[in-house]
């Protein structure tokens, strides 16, 4: 097999924004607290420049962001990684969120949590840095998103 060259920029931004918005987009998502790491593969929805997750507001994920207002998602296979760092934005229990989110949220993914019951929160959050690549000839060049801004437009 043999290994293309790197892929310019916009492409990489293209194919990252085909991940987030794909039908029913899964990630690995990373929180921690108390330094103790923990990992769970959770769906999904790219809405207006954000990331929305929905989970038990319970749940280790989200007590772990609302401890600590941060996580960190992988989404692609190790060689066709996007690694995204975000901060927590907003937290709304299902039945107080806003239109489009909720709305948003269930038409993107294949889970409407206003059905489910219980006690689930969206979790809105904001990207602050997002990396993107596929083999070495692009992890130099693999910072796409700093500090909340497109490096490339």
């Amino acid at each position: 097999m043999t290994n293309p060259g790197p892929r310019p920029p916009a492409a990489r931004k293209a194919d990252v924004l085909a991940k987030l918005t794909a039908a029913v987009p899964d990630a690995w998502v990373a929180t921690a607290a108390a330094d103790v790491p923990y990992l769970v593969p959770l769906t999904l929805a790219w809405l207006r420049e954000r990331i929305v997750l929905a989970t038990n507001a319970t749940s280790r994920t989200a007590t772990n962001i609302a401890a600590t207002g941060t996580a960190r998602l992988a989404l692609g296979a190790t060689r066709d990684v996007v690694m995204i760092d975000a901060t927590l934005e907003e937290t709304f229990p299902v039945a107080e969120a806003p239109a489009w989110v909720a709305d948003g949220y269930a038409k993107g993914t294949d889970w409407d949590p206003r059905q489910a019951g219980g006690t689930y929160i969206y979790l809105l959050l904001r990207p602050d840095r997002i990396q993107a690549w596929r083999e070495e000839n692009e992890v130099a060049d693999r910072t796409l998103m700093r500090n909340g801004a497109w490096l490339h437009h």
